[in-house]
């Protein structure tokens, strides 16, 4: 049930205390904290001691809770964590991107999906290794029904998953891009392909997941410097998309892109019910934390999950907050410790003093604390 509600002396980034009113799912005012008309709405919540940013939007999960292993609630990595947007990184194709689209009517976490270039989505983890399950057809009859919903393609090119096709999978993922409109999002892993072969194919929006793995076939040379591919693409409009996953994040290679300038545009997890549980992802949150921990600061790590997601999702609406737009919001806590350890997919750890706490979302109509 939508109800009137105040979000009383959240801290915005700039560090103005605001109370924020809601009114069926519509963001009614935004005054100076104790400015606004509590006395006529359902319920107020004290935020004192929290930040507020638009909802945060997490660009690559797994939220087909029937695939295994890569497969989660759409809640219990959604709003359940604090984040309002989540997009479901290739876990569908053809096959069954109808049933990933039926399920968002059960929750209230927003969604949108990248489809799969294969047909066959991750029922297998080898999903191009076979050139017939990338069905031309199939795939542009996807995205002709769903096109609220489908907001790109997904290919994961690494040596496991295109098994004797090296290259060729990702040519046709870029034909189907080029043909619709929609960017494509790679998956880097281990060779073949190589990095190398990999960067010059993609073109402005397209985005790089996990640009920063440790594996050996990934961004930067033994010396911590930058391969001159990453650079050209970066100059192109290419988006680098962290991507965490189980084995897709490395300290040192976070830190050789920090040291060469080698920005985020998007902050992701790569989250599904394996490392949720057991790590070393957690939540989007927690991965957020790293950041913080690698020097980086809070609003360029609240920017990568808010307004520049946002941006690429072509929904800026989604990365602000407006009197008249839609209620998008996240509520979170700055947590300081005098030893908060973290552990990359390296088994890698660092130390950091702080951590990211989500709190609670407005979403869909809905407040709902975390």
């Amino acid at each position: 049930m939508m109800e009137r509600l105040v979000l009383s002396g959240a801290a915005l980034l700039d560090g103005r205390l605001v109370d924020i009113e809601v009114d069926a799912g519509i963001i009614a005012a935004i005054t100076s904290a104790g400015a606004s008309g509590a006395y006529a709405v359902d319920r107020v919540i004290d935020c004192s001691g929290l930040y507020v940013s638009s909802g945060w939007i997490d660009l690559h999960v797994h939220a087909f809770p029937e695939l295994d292993p890569y497969g989660d609630e759409m809640d219990e990595i959604g709003v359940k964590q604090g984040v309002a947007v989540i997009v479901d990184a290739g876990s569908c194709g053809a096959d069954r991107i109808g049933e990933l689209a039926a399920s968002r009517e059960k929750a209230m976490t927003t969604l949108f999906a990248l489809l799969n270039v294969s047909r066959i989505g991750l029922q297998r983890i080898d999903e191009l290794s076979d050139l017939a399950w990338l069905d031309r057809d199939a795939a542009l009859q996807a995205v002709q029904a769903y096109p609220d919903f489908i907001v790109g393609w997904k290919a994961r090119m690494s040596g496991s998953v295109v098994r004797d096709n090296g290259i060729r999978p990702l040519h046709i993922a870029k034909e189907l891009s080029e043909e619709t409109g929609l960017p494509l999002m790679v998956h880097i892993g281990s060779a073949p392909p190589r990095i190398d072969d990999i960067l010059p194919l993609l073109a402005r929006k397209d985005v790089v997941t996990h640009y920063l793995n440790g594996k050996s076939n990934n961004m930067f040379r033994e010396d911590g410097s930058p391969i001159p591919e990453l650079g050209e693409a970066i100059a192109r409009g290419v988006r680098m998309d962290v991507g965490h996953g189980t084995a897709s994040f490395s300290f040192k290679a976070a830190e050789a892109a920090k040291r060469n300038g080698i920005r985020f545009h998007t902050i992701s997890s790569d989250i599904y019910r394996g490392n949720r549980q057991l790590g070393p992802v957690y939540s989007l949150a927690h991965v957020m934390s790293k950041f913080l921990c690698l020097g980086y600061s809070l609003s360029e790590v609240i920017e990568a999950v808010t307004m520049n997601a946002a941006e690429w999702l072509g929904k800026p609406e989604l990365g602000r907050i407006q009197a008249g737009d839609r209620a998008n919001l996240t509520l979170f806590s700055l947590e300081a410790d005098e030893r908060v350890l973290f552990v990359d997919s390296e088994g890698e750890t660092r130390e950091g003093e702080h951590q990211i706490i989500a709190r609670g979302v407005c979403a869909n109509g809905r407040f709902i604390e975390c």
